[in-house]
């Protein structure tokens, strides 16, 4: 398993294909968002603190994995280096719904002849803000862009504070269509809803 893009680079060379760099393309794509590049300004300017004065310098660095999907198809992820960050004054815990919680509502789905569905949020933490102030300069992966200084905009993998961003805006999300805390469990939410026939109900 490679330990670097440089690494995965030279084994697609050796190997003559371009596995680990579809897989790095690929996630690039998504996790880019997360960064604004620093316009006018080096990184050595930035470490002069000629700007993002109150920003800290971190590193990130490329997770490779192979999927046994039968294809092994490879994967990628860029995170960030969330040990080198300070404490955050605020909260980083995230809290998720109980299992309990999820029986019930299958329960309450079977016996009201519900619909169940379900839904899965690709790169889910890059949706909510970065409470951090760090920044990074650009690595291999970032194309083009190596070396230059990019500031972390998003709620980057690997942060102390990115788990608790997305739980406060998916929360906030929440609340603005209408759903409601659950009074026993704060992060299943229900909002009261009719069925055609008029049977009254939770969703």
């Amino acid at each position: 398993m490679p330990k670097s893009v440089e690494e995965a680079l030279r084994l697609d060379e050796q190997n003559g294909n371009d596995l680990w760099r579809k897989a790095i393309e690929k996630e690039m794509s998504k996790a880019g968002v997360a960064f604004e590049e620093v316009v006018g300004f080096t990184p050595d300017d930035i470490r002069q603190h000629k700007t993002l004065v109150g920003y800290k310098e971190i590193k990130g660095h490329m997770v490779f994995d192979v999927k046994m999907d039968g294809r092994f198809a490879r994967k990628a992820r860029f995170v960030g280096g969330g040990h080198l960050t300070d404490p955050p004054s605020q909260l980083t815990c995230s809290t998720v719904v109980t299992r309990e919680s999820v029986r019930i509502a299958f329960m309450i789905a079977g016996l009201n002849d519900l619909d169940v569905q379900a839904a899965d949020i690709s790169n889910a933490y890059l949706n909510a803000p970065c409470r951090e102030k760090v920044w990074i300069v650009a690595g291999p992966e970032f194309g083009s862009k190596e070396g230059t200084a990019m500031k972390v905009a998003r709620a980057w993998c690997g942060l102390k504070s990115s788990g608790a961003s997305w739980h406060s805006m998916l929360s906030q999300a929440m609340s603005d269509m209408g759903y409601e805390r659950c009074k026993a469990d704060f992060d299943a939410w229900l909002r009261p809803q009719t069925k055609p026939n008029g049977f009254e109900y939770y969703e």
